[in-house]
C-alpha cells in the first residue's frame, strides 16, 4: 500500500486533540477530515521524530520503521477520511517489528473504540 503523507505544519496541528492513543514507542492521534471530496479519501498519515530522541541516522531508522510498519497495517486498520499523525518515542528503534505492528494495531483500534466512560459514583 502506498502511502499518503501530511506535509504542511497546519495539518499536523489540525490532528491534536482529537484521538490519542500513548504506546511505549510511539503516540497515535488521529482526526477525520471534514468536507472531503469523492476521490480523496484514503487515510493519509504524518511521522514526528524529535531531535530529542536522536541524531539524524537514528531519527531517519526510527520514520522508516514507522512508516513499513503502517503500510503493513494501515489497509486493515486505518479508516478512510482520516488523517493520523505517529509521535516516534527512543523505544521504535529497539522494540522488534513484530510487536511494533501490534502496537500499532492496538492503538488504531483504540483511537477508533474509545472505552466506554466509566460511571462515576455519587458521593454519600
Amino acid at each position: 500500500m502506498k502511502l499518503t503523507t501530511l506535509k504542511k505544519r497546519s495539518e499536523f496541528l489540525r490532528i491534536r486533540g482529537g484521538a490519542r492513543c500513548p504506546t511505549p514507542p510511539f503516540v497515535l492521534e488521529t482526526k477525520p477530515r471534514d468536507g472531503l471530496p469523492i476521490g480523496t479519501q484514503e487515510p493519509r498519515f504524518g511521522f514526528t521524530v524529535t531531535k530529542a530522541i536522536g541524531g539524524a541516522v537514528e531519527r531517519n531508522r526510527i520514520r522508516r520503521r514507522l512508516k513499513a510498519a503502517v503500510a503493513a497495517v494501515a489497509e486493515t486498520a486505518a479508516r478512510p477520511g482520516h488523517d493520523y499523525v505517529l509521535i516516534a518515542r527512543k523505544s521504535a528503534l529497539e522494540v522488534s517489528f513484530d510487536a511494533l505492528k501490534k502496537d500499532l494495531e492496538r492503538a488504531f483500534h483504540r483511537v477508533h473504540h474509545a472505552p466506554a466512560a466509566k460511571p462515576r459514583s455519587k458521593p454519600t
